[in-house]
């Protein structure tokens, strides 16, 4: 999100992978500011891995999952697209574990070389979002295998993604100890798995904030005790409370080019 309150509401355009890279990739997201101007962005805490491809120089970022916000890093641009990248996306684009991404903003080329090749000019290019997608689709699918394997972390953490699970409770499920687990998201993820929790938990309330929610529901709806244990996540991860944030996350529909 921008650093500075927005002059205009920025633009945002969702687009969903194609369904053989539903192990690598979370989805795409287009975005533009309200102006077309480059804005300075603060990154927000993630649990995964995102792909950060402007239109503007053009140039691509990759920032790893993180559990506190940071301005650090080449965070300047005013359209382009995002790709949310998986452990298993990670380890087949990069070629290392998301876990050495972890709290990191990288130059794309320092970590996918030659293999993504002119994209983000192609990208540029295209009419519209529907064949900005197709085109990444295109892109991903020639450069990643099948990868219908996840393995216990890899499980473990798409399962964290959408629901509040105890960890105790999710090592049990795949039958893995607990300690053996959270070694596992730490040599893989970078992450606990409690943290990655808490990650999703606040993704979910900015989702929700995003909409246009009030802050109460926002807080029962992405599964916080209540509103006051959601300022002190909102304060403690951000460095904003979430009436601050809302000045921030406040989008339209993107569907121009």
């Amino acid at each position: 999100m921008p650093v500075e309150p927005p002059g205009a509401a920025c633009r945002a355009a969702p687009g969903r992978p194609d369904p053989r890279l539903r192990h690598h990739v979370v989805g795409y997201a287009g975005f533009a500011s309200g102006t077309g101007a480059p804005l300075a962005h603060r990154l927000l805490p993630i649990n995964l891995t995102a792909l950060v491809i402007s239109f503007d120089e053009p140039f691509g970022l990759v920032t790893g999952p993180r559990a506190r916000a940071t301005v650090d890093g080449p965070t300047t641009w005013g359209r382009g697209v995002t790709v949310g990248l998986t452990p298993a996306g990670v380890a087949e684009l990069c070629g290392l574990p998301m876990s050495e991404l972890s709290g990191l903003s990288v130059d794309w080329r320092d970590v996918l070389g030659r293999r993504i090749g002119p994209l983000a000019e192609q990208l540029a290019a295209e009419p519209g979002w529907p064949a900005r997608f197709a085109l990444l689709d295109a892109a991903l699918l020639g450069r990643l295998g099948p990868g219908t394997s996840l393995g216990v972390i890899g499980a473990a953490w798409q399962r964290l993604q959408g629901s509040r699970v105890p960890v105790g409770a999710l090592a049990a499920h795949l039958g893995v100890g607990r300690r053996t687990l959270e070694a596992g998201f730490r040599r893989e993820i970078g992450l606990s798995p409690a943290t990655v929790g808490r990650v999703s938990r606040f993704q979910r309330a900015l989702g929700l904030l995003g909409e246009g929610a009030a802050l109460a529901p926002t807080a029962v709806g992405a599964g916080y005790a209540d509103q006051s244990h959601f300022n002190r996540e909102t304060r403690a991860m951000v460095g904003l409370t979430p009436a601050e944030l809302c000045a921030f996350v406040q989008y339209r529909p993107l569907t121009a080019a």
